[in-house]
């Protein structure tokens, strides 16, 4: 991308007014092969460069097709200020920086290379050269697979100009190899590093430093956000530097993203990584001991031992006994305790001592600190919980291999409004899914979003021609036995109609798979399950197997684009409620009831609000799309709040009648 040569302050001038780029006879409909004015998208962009200018935060709800990305990105080059852009995930980052930032550059200056901008992933994406250099003096690899990928990842590094891993196109995302060599913070040793000049990590913070436009996503953001916390904003903490405006977009994840980022994670994994970094490295320098190694095999028993103790239990799940569980445990959670304490002392009494234990005396010590919090801290802000996971590589394991004790901020509005909102001038959270009955009281709360200002800008598709909501009026209650075999009715004869070329999204597993097997066999149209396949091979085989049928779940329900008549169909089977006995959702609902609110109207509404939003999404994608859209859960009409739903979707034809959609679709 560009060099920072020549910053975007410099370019200021250059640049067209906002009205020149995007009306009728503009910069962007000479450019653009497919340009239509968009009344919104000039609206948006106006509202971006008064809240940059004005040095005020901004909430802008912009409809599919608004064309939200030009309209923050031309604001942001003519503010002259340094903006960090942050994405709802990687390969939105990489849409921004390998496509819309080079259109915006030939458009403006018939060239690329002109804006200054750069992209930032988390550590573990680069690859670190110190771990590289040793893991080739010393080979600690298993199988001629891994054999084989180290050959690669070697070859590879003598090129890459940045240390991304998504440059190895043959590198899969479970490789076993790669955590053993990438940059991840806890095995780095900064500028006493050999290979500091010539690191991944330092050449990408000197690109943010020198950038005037810094794209992340998140994960990163809050990331650096929560280091600089605990750094208490130590000059070199964190990964991101200084700027002036931040833009989210997507930002209807935020919550979720920064309750994980500003709680506490402890992992019988973390503990079983440490004592694995320690006996590697000390055994490569040379500085391996008899009592190092007799106290981390101790640490690697008494965590293993201490993890088996917890209370039994699949998937997340609230940690509420924690004190009758110190109560029958306490000796071995002191244990654990001490022995961490006995690493740190064998640790501190090497001699010589390479740079790298430094590393190791400061994650033994979060790792003390942080147990230490999640096992008896009383904060009335936290939900403690516990969560079972298969491996990194998605397989499942027996017994208590892969258990997580977390720690999660209840409420983060009052976090979020301290550490971010109250500290940057201008902060603008983008999405096509933000309001809840045309209004952000729900983002604002939830958020501590304060002195807004607020647009609603339409999409510019026509809903009422372009889409039909049918809800069918004689559906059981989504909850009761007797609905998975109407709905599989209902859905069966609606993809008749559609003739297939549909998502079937489900709240969950459980009733996805029912209803697939119900209707496997029954359905002439090809079938695809999510689990059989990773994610962007079942979108590709959907995208290219014509009258496909896709049955999927949460992941499905954002962040996907199929456009064109390969999609005439989405079918939701119930309203998207947060199941309400998962810990963190739970500890909301009671936090808010116990403080005078009601959390069904004030917190669970909302949330399905926005969630079924997402989900109906996936449809009308260009102006040319056509579809329906089926609800199977009929409380959206029948309940009181279901009007608060029908109030915040698009303006949909809708029906309970399935002669409607038969008609719509020109088969009666």
């Amino acid at each position: 991308m560009a060099t920072p040569s020549q910053p975007v302050q410099s370019q200021k001038n250059e640049l067209p007014t906002l009205y020149n780029f995007f009306s009728p006879n503009g910069v962007l409909s000479r450019t653009h092969e497919n340009y239509e004015f968009r009344r919104g998208q000039l609206q948006m962009a106006q509202a971006v460069e008064e809240a940059l200018a004005e040095k005020r935060h901004l909430l802008v709800e912009a409809g599919t097709g608004t064309g939200k990305t030009l309209a923050y990105l031309m604001p942001i080059l003519r503010s002259g200020k340094r903006v960090v852009i942050s994405t709802g995930t990687k390969n939105l980052q990489e849409q921004l920086f390998l496509k819309d930032v080079p259109f915006l550059e030939r458009a403006l200056f018939g060239e690329t290379g002109r804006l200054s901008v750069c992209y930032m992933k988390g550590r573990n994406n680069y690859l670190c050269r110190q771990k590289l250099i040793d893991l080739t003096s010393q080979p600690i690899l298993n199988g001629l697979e891994e054999i084989n990928q180290f050959h690669a990842i070697a070859e590879w590094e003598k090129t890459t100009g940045t240390g991304d891993r998504s440059e190895i196109a043959g590198l899969p995302e479970s490789s076993a190899l790669w955590p053993k060599l990438d940059a991840r913070a806890e095995a780095c040793t900064g500028q006493k590093c050999q290979q500091w000049e010539r690191c991944f990590i330092t050449e990408m913070r000197r690109r943010a430093v020198e950038s005037d436009v810094i794209i992340v996503n998140h994960h990163l953001f809050f990331a650096d956000l929560a280091i600089k916390q605990l750094a208490d904003a130590a000059p070199d903490a964190g990964i991101l530097p200084d700027y002036g405006a931040v833009i989210f977009d997507e930002a209807h994840e935020l919550e979720e993203v920064a309750g994980s980022y500003f709680g506490i994670a402890v992992s019988n994994l973390r503990f079983n990584d440490l004592v694995r970094d320690i006996d590697t490295l000390l055994k490569m320098k040379g500085a391996f001991s008899a009592g190092i190694m007799s106290a981390t095999r101790s640490l690697r028993e008494r965590s293993q031992f201490f993890f088996s103790l917890l209370p039994p239990g699949d998937g997340r799940f609230s940690f509420d006994t924690r004190r009758e569980f110190l109560e029958e445990n306490g000796d071995e959670y002191l244990g654990l305790i001490n022995s961490l304490g006995r690493v740190t002392a064998e640790l501190e009494g090497l001699n010589p001592k390479p740079e790298e234990v430094l590393n190791f005396l400061r994650r033994v010590d979060e790792l003390r600190v942080q147990l230490s919090f999640v096992m008896e801290s009383q904060d009335r802000n936290t939900v403690y919980w516990i969560e079972r996971r298969g491996d990194r590589q998605g397989r499942k394991f027996s017994g208590n291999a892969n258990v997580f004790l977390q720690a999660t901020p209840i409420d983060v509005s009052q976090i979020l409004r301290e550490r971010l909102f109250n500290n940057v001038d201008t902060a603008v959270l983008t999405s096509a899914t933000l309001a809840v009955s045309g209004g952000f009281d729900y983002l604002k709360s939830r958020l501590g979003v304060e002195h807004a200002r607020e647009l609603v800008v339409p999409s510019h598709f026509d809903y009422e021609r372009q889409a039909i909501l049918y809800v069918p009026p004689d559906m059981p209650d989504p909850r009761t036995p007797q609905f998975a075999g109407r709905a599989t009715e209902r859905i069966r004869r609606v993809l008749e109609i559609t003739q297939g070329r549909a998502f079937c999204l489900f709240t969950s597993y459980a009733q996805m798979n029912e209803i697939h097997d119900r209707l496997l066999g029954e359905l002439e149209y090809p079938i695809l399950l999510q689990g059989s396949a990773p994610k962007s091979a079942l979108l590709e085989e959907f995208r290219a197997t014509p009258n496909a049928v896709l049955f999927a779940t949460a992941s499905f329900w954002q962040g996907v684009d199929v456009q064109g008549e390969q999609l005439s169909c989405v079918i939701i089977d119930r309203l998207p409620f947060a199941v309400p006995n998962d810990p963190v959702v739970a500890a909301r609902i009671k936090s808010i009831d116990e403080n005078g609110g009601n959390a069904f109207y004030e917190y669970q509404v909302p949330s399905a609000v926005i969630s079924l939003k997402q989900g109906f999404g996936r449809l009308i994608r260009s102006l040319h799309d056509r579809g329906v859209l089926m609800l199977l859960d009929n409380r959206i009409v029948k309940k009181s709040y279901g009007r608060v739903f029908l109030e915040s979707l698009p303006a949909y034809k809708k029906t309970t009648e399935i002669e409607d959609v038969e008609f719509f679709f020109g088969v009666r």
